[in-house]
């Protein structure tokens, strides 16, 4: 389920009347779309705004409409469903692209930054084949996940965790300590090939 965002909270006066807020009681996660007005212009969405493109030209971005919520240097979109509470589960199929980023930020994160860079963003980077976690620009590598199609992501936002799932041993790699501090949403950086989202599951037996 997701509801507007109440007006205590301390959020930019965008993200307050954009983005709703998962529900996390059931052991169904959250259920999102990437929201086309965060995308940088080098980034299209498609199949139903769950998929992401990475475009060298992209949109020219004066025929795209100004707005504040936009990545304005970095090819970084955000999901349009915030986590106040719970644990939640989705997955990313990557075969399609060999340098990108995907993880959660602040729903109010600077749109002149990127995922992964500040210290509002909680990501794991792939690049070059090989895997790294990132956070405030520093890097960890990440071992044993290999060349996967598909990746799942864990957030578990009381315990302050985000972590990589293999999809085909259902069996986490690696966990990221976080800081959350108040709404986070699913965020995604590219910069070649395509991602593809898939929301709106069960968190699956034995994570």
């Amino acid at each position: 389920m997701a509801l507007p965002f109440a007006r205590s909270w301390r959020l930019c006066p965008w993200a307050a009347k954009r983005w709703g807020v998962a529900a996390g009681e059931s052991r169904r996660g959250i259920s999102f779309k990437l929201e086309e007005k965060t995308a940088h212009s080098s980034l299209a969405l498609f199949r139903g705004d769950t998929g992401v493109k990475y475009g060298l030209v992209g949109l020219e971005p004066t025929k795209l409409a100004l707005n504040v919520e936009r990545f304005r240097e970095w090819a970084v979109v955000l999901a349009d469903t915030a986590v106040t509470s719970g644990r939640h589960y989705w997955e990313v199929t990557v075969k399609r692209s060999q340098q990108f980023r995907i993880g959660v930020a602040d729903v109010d994160m600077s749109r002149d930054s990127c995922i992964g860079v500040d210290d509002r963003s909680w990501v794991f980077s792939c690049a070059q084949r090989k895997w790294h976690t990132m956070l405030a620009n520093e890097k960890a590598p990440v071992e044993g996940i290999g060349q996967p199609e598909k990746v799942g992501l864990l957030l578990e936002y009381e315990a302050q965790k985000l972590s990589l799932v293999d999809v085909s041993q259902v069996s986490v790699v690696y966990t990221l300590q976080t800081d959350f501090r108040g709404p986070v949403v699913p965020a995604f950086a590219l910069w070649d090939g395509e991602l593809l989202t898939h929301s709106g599951l069960e968190v699956p037996e034995g994570l």
